[in-house]
């Protein structure tokens, strides 16, 4: 396949790029309207949660939503007129289904302590998609002065509004800051490739996309991921190959053998590299949250559809443009990466095990990392139901019904006095400040409504929900609401979490094995993609849990990580680091094949990849670190942690920690037992050999022929 690529570009390179332009337009036309469209709800919710499943319990025998979804913050006294038009404006929106207004001497909860504001308190019917309704409240509340609208549907109308605003800024940051980083490394005409191949890759990635959406709702933050993923590897890919392409003109090729030796070689490890960031990335499809699922498909979707990008377009540019872009001053010899190998693998134990402890203890704050969750709080300061949020967690009394935890249950009426007594046990329970109910809701199910002063991802809240659930009801019962939403997050990423290493694993294991033929390497690879992955969490929580950074990064500390970000990121950081180490392994084995030894092929390996790999994790972290730019916390801890990662595996593990560890088996990083081995060298299996010009003589072969 690698080789039709390489002749149809060598012989039809302007119908190539034509073709390339064809896909690019279409992509255009119809790939951006994916940013309208990905709106899947409660993208952070199990679907099959005990605490969904309470809810759907209580949508279906009510039609409404399970609990109060709209609050409007009036800056009124109860019973004033404000407070009164307030509730009937949003009691005449289409959509809403029931709404309770404080009136004096009763709903404390919904008064200031101070008795100076009021909460207006909506809850919106089952059906209607509280991204049509909720616009359609500000409308008619559009005017009053003071008037703010907060809650959880207002705070998810908000963060896909936020998600889609940023997709814009982080272009406007990540475009310019790669075309410069891309002049600098790539030099003259080469620094426009990435950049046309890094375009074609997020617009085709948004169209597959929206061809997905359509059977299966995806949550609109996996845009962001495409962008700064897509641009990422997109421009790596195009680096990898220019590089190769110089190289291989720089030994008298011409421009045909060196397209073809390119494509051969580093066309083949770009194949195996996106097939493992995409195998990494899609492990997180099989977590039920659509979030991860999102994030997954999105992933993986891009990674393949970068390389292709890569593959389709830049051989036909190398052959166009092959003067200019084989300009380039050639390597030194002995370089400074070459002599930096030698000096690790001359103490490999020392290196390995000083790098191992250096990481380790970066990787260290992870160990007291605690879980936020996804509410008003990470929306920035300047959106209305952050602010209904703080004002209500400051100036309002703990007992509104918003965060309450729902028991319920499907019984026959008989059941009522049993529920009754149940009610009033749970009442009694920590963290509850009172139970209303049982009330009957047709045909047989049952509501007991426990208010808790708590915040539902507290750790005093998460307590409340153990404490409901530990005791023995008369009937078989299901726990919702926020508190227990937020659990049963938690239980399911936990029960899903050894599925979906195993899965990774597997999948790493196997790609590397059909790359280098060796069992060996394949598991050291996994061990120091750990170290890295481990090291990145560590930097998240150092500086988002703990509230460093705040002005430079513009961000208010939750107190704690948001669990599916430290999956994606560990996701993330796994697949990146694997990207890199496929293509310093493809090197060191190229190197071996004519006979180099073992540590002589290492360093060889390092001193034609060293730049090129830490030139590729400068742009690819610039490219994800524009996450950073995110209004919304949870987007930027992304975006800070995966930068953390490259950069972290970039000048720290590849740098040290492969060459200690390649010098330390010699030989043996190679080995394989015997029927594998025949196995791999069937044909078809493994990396392809071409038959390169020959490479020009290592410092050890040039002092040998000295003497």
């Amino acid at each position: 396949m690698l080789g039709a690529l390489a002749n149809l570009a060598i012989r039809q390179p302007r119908r190539m790029l034509l073709l390339a332009l064809v896909v690019f337009a279409v992509a255009g036309v119809f790939g951006s309207t994916a940013i309208g469209l990905l709106n899947a709800r409660n993208p952070f919710s199990d679907p099959s949660s005990a605490s969904a499943r309470a809810g759907a319990l209580i949508e279906r025998a009510t039609g409404k939503e399970p609990s109060p979804g709209v609050l409007a913050l009036v800056p009124a006294p109860p019973g004033s007129p404000a407070v009164a038009s307030t509730a009937r404006a949003i009691a005449r929106v289409p959509g809403v289904a029931a709404v309770t207004a404080p009136v004096p001497g009763h709903d404390a909860g919904l008064v200031s302590t101070d008795g100076r504001s009021s909460l207006v308190v909506a809850t919106l019917r089952a059906a209607p998609d509280p991204d049509t309704v909720v616009p359609n409240i500000e409308t008619a509340l559009r005017g009053r002065p003071g008037v703010l609208l907060g809650g959880a549907d207002v705070a998810g109308v908000q963060l896909g509004q936020q998600a889609q605003a940023g997709l814009g800024f982080a272009e406007a940051i990540a475009f310019p800051l790669l075309a410069i980083l891309a002049f600098f490394i790539f030099r003259g005409a080469a620094a426009l490739l990435p950049i046309a191949v890094g375009g074609m890759a997020v617009l085709a990635t948004f169209l597959v996309l929206r061809l997905i959406n359509i059977a299966l709702p995806l949550s609109i933050f996996a845009l962001n991921l495409v962008i700064g993923l897509g641009l990422g590897l997109a421009v790596d890919y195009s680096l990898f190959l220019v590089w190769r392409f110089r190289e291989e003109m720089r030994l008298d090729a011409s421009t045909e053998r060196a397209v073809r030796v390119t494509m051969a070689t580093t066309g083949q490890t770009i194949l195996f590299s996106a097939s493992t960031v995409a195998a990494a990335l899609a492990a997180l499809t099989i977590f039920p949250q659509r979030f991860l699922v999102s994030m997954g498909l999105g992933g993986a979707v891009v990674a393949l559809i970068a390389a292709a990008s890569a593959l389709l377009i830049v051989p036909s540019l190398l052959v166009l443009l092959s003067r200019r872009i084989s300009r380039a001053r050639p390597p030194e010899p002995g370089g400074g990466w070459y002599r930096l190998a030698n000096g690790v693998m001359r103490r490999p134990v020392l290196v390995a095990v000083g790098t191992t402890v250096l990481l380790l203890a970066i990787a260290s704050p992870a160990l007291g990392v605690r879980w936020s969750g996804i509410d008003a709080t990470v929306l920035p300061p300047s959106q209305s139901a952050r602010v209904v949020s703080d004002t209500a967690a400051r100036d309002f009394p703990p007992s509104n019904d918003a965060n309450a935890i729902l028991v319920v249950a499907s019984a026959p009426a008989s059941a009522r006095p049993a529920l009754a007594t149940y009610a009033g046990r749970l009442a009694k329970l920590p963290g509850i400040a009172r139970a209303g109910g049982p009330v009957a809701l047709p045909p047989r199910t049952w509501e007991i409504t426990l208010a808790s002063p708590a915040d539902p991802i507290s750790a005093a809240g998460q307590r409340a929900v153990t404490a409901v659930r530990a005791l023995t009801a008369p009937v078989p019962v299901l726990a919702g609401g926020p508190a227990a939403e937020f659990a049963g997050q938690g239980a399911t990423i936990a029960a899903t979490l050894p599925l979906a290493i195993t899965i990774l694993v597997i999948v790493t294991v196997l790609v590397l094995w059909l790359m280098t033929g060796s069992v060996i390497l394949p598991f050291k690879t996994l061990l120091m993609n750990a170290l890295t992955a481990a090291a990145a969490t560590g930097v998240l929580v150092f500086i988002f849990q703990d509230g460093r950074l705040t002005g430079p990064l513009a961000y208010t500390s939750q107190g704690g990580i948001e669990e599916t970000d430290f999956l994606i990121l560990a996701a993330l950081a796994f697949a990146l680091s694997t990207d890199y180490g496929v293509f310093l392994l493809s090197r060191i084995g190229e190197a071996r094949r004519p006979g180099a030894p073992e540590r002589e092929a290492t360093a060889a390996g390092m001193q034609r990849t060293g730049r090129l790999i830490t030139s590729a994790a400068i742009l690819l972290a610039v490219a994800i670190g524009a996450f950073a730019t995110s209004k919304l916390v949870f987007l930027k801890e992304v975006g800070v942690g995966v930068a953390a990662a490259v950069l972290i595996d970039a000048f720290i593990v590849r740098a040290l920690l492969v060459p200690s560890l390649m010098a330390l088996p010699g030989r043996w990083n190679w080995w394989a037992p015997a029927p594998l081995a025949r196995l791999h060298q069937r044909p078809g299996l493994g990396e392809a050999e071409p038959a390169p010009p020959p490479t020009p003589p290592t410092p050890a072969h040039q002092a040998k022929n000295r003497t």
